[in-house]
């Protein structure tokens, strides 16, 4: 089932894939230059949102779950990117030290962590689990609903190296964002570790990630000739939030107007009818925890004491001080009547699948990130990665194609953030 939009595509964003398919030479050909320029993540994932009139990234996961969503029929092309990713680092790895999360309890990621060993096994590396849990002190087998296991194995560190009884590896991937804090066991090791500990939540910021997407965003829409504002959601920041003692509020309020107030500029210019809103979230942190959609600035002073809870604590249970206002972008893209999203994933710089994150539950200016939520594999015709001359613009495989563009941007500034944070 190919999902589609329910508004009218003859607005600016038939213009705008339009504008990227004709520029498609041009484009591949700058991808090129920043790829050979810049270290890439080793891999992401991008959810994207589709209003029909923009399209832009709303969030970028450097630690992406979620792999066992993706398409199987597409599985080779995260076997041949990670082979890619891998000979980059260590031409001749053999073993692969996989740590996830402490997630025993949920099924789907730890499913998620099979697909992932599985992938890397197929790029022809020796790979086994690493647990950081204390609890975990023998190899431990642990029973999946659809039928395989996962075995998780104690950390054993040796001076300056990290792996398991009998396994010494050349690469450490994480596939656990740090939100908890960087273990000592992880600290000045002598493998390399993918993605580097600087890219985890401890360090990074939500809003460091968007500054650099600015400046990649600004360089793009010049090159094929658009406004950046298509693809690039507006934000701003406040730090020392309490929203249990209600302090920081006037920061917020101030934020989240002056956000609304640029988007109503755009809507205006744009003939968008819709009523602007923004999103207040966590500035650091995933899974979907520590988000509000705000339409008025008001509207952040009078959260009830359930809903201060929900805005006060994140992932491992730590305290929300630092917010990022975003620009709230719809989406109008719907799977029987319910509302999608679409989330692409990438293998260092390959475009590999992707899904549509759908929530019966939620509204078009709702965050889909949350219980409830479903997950459609993107119908891919073809690899995304090239469009369709004999497509209209908004056919499926050109659909796709800006869907690909649009994450691989993403995924640039993923690349230039963390050479930023690592050279503070």
């Amino acid at each position: 089932m190919v999902p589609h939009l329910t508004t009218a595509l003859n607005g600016p964003l038939l213009d705008l894939e339009q504008r990227i398919l004709n520029a498609q030479p041009a484009i591949e050909h700058w991808f090129r230059t920043q790829w050979l320029e810049h270290t890439i993540p080793f891999y992401t994932s991008v959810d994207l949102r589709n209003a029909g009139f923009k399209l832009a990234p709303v969030d970028t996961n450097l630690f992406p779950g979620g792999f066992n969503n993706l398409n199987r029929d597409f599985m080779p092309l995260c076997v041949q990117a990670a082979q890619s990713a891998i000979e980059k680092i260590c031409p001749s790895a053999r073993g692969i030290l996989l740590i996830p999360e402490n997630h025993t309890r949920n099924q789907f990621y730890l499913q998620n962590v099979a697909q992932l060993a599985h992938i890397l096994r197929q790029a022809g590396m020796n790979v086994r689990i690493g647990s950081l849990l204390p609890e975990i002190v023998e190899p431990t087998t642990l029973n999946l609903p659809n039928g395989s296991t996962l075995t998780l194995e104690p950390l054993r560190r040796q001076g300056n190296r990290l792996g398991l009884d009998g396994f010494d590896p050349c690469v450490i991937l994480l596939n656990n964002d740090l939100s908890a804090g960087v273990p000592e066991i992880l600290k000045n090791l002598e493998q390399a570790v993918l993605p580097p500990l600087h890219a985890g939540w401890t360090t990074r910021r939500k809003s460091q990630h968007f500054a650099a997407y600015d400046r990649v965003a600004a360089e793009f829409a010049e090159l094929i000739g658009i406004d950046p504002w298509l693809i690039n959601p507006y934000f701003a920041t406040c730090g020392q939030v309490n929203f249990h003692e209600q302090t920081g509020l006037d920061c917020l309020e101030a934020q989240v107007e002056a956000v609304l107030q640029k988007i109503r500029a755009k809507y205006a210019e744009y003939g968008v009818k819709d009523d602007p809103f923004v999103i207040v979230k966590a500035d650091a942190g995933t899974y979907g925890m520590g988000i509000m959609t705000v339409k008025d600035a008001s509207e952040v002073r009078g959260l009830n004491r359930k809903q201060r809870n929900k805005m006060s604590v994140i992932k491992e249970g730590l305290e929300v001080s630092e917010v990022l206002v975003q620009e709230g972008v719809y989406t109008f893209e719907h799977i029987n009547d319910a509302v999608a999203e679409p989330v692409v994933y990438m293998v260092d710089h390959f475009v590999v699948g992707g899904f549509y994150r759908v929530h019966t539950g939620r509204g078009a200016d709702e965050n889909l990130n949350a219980p409830g939520m479903h997950f459609v594999p993107l119908a891919f015709e073809t690899c995304c990665t090239l469009p369709n001359p004999d497509c209209a613009p908004d056919d499926t495989p050109n659909r796709f194609y800006a869907y690909g563009v649009v994450a691989r941007l993403a995924l640039l500034a993923g690349a230039l953030e963390l050479e930023e944070v690592a050279s503070c």
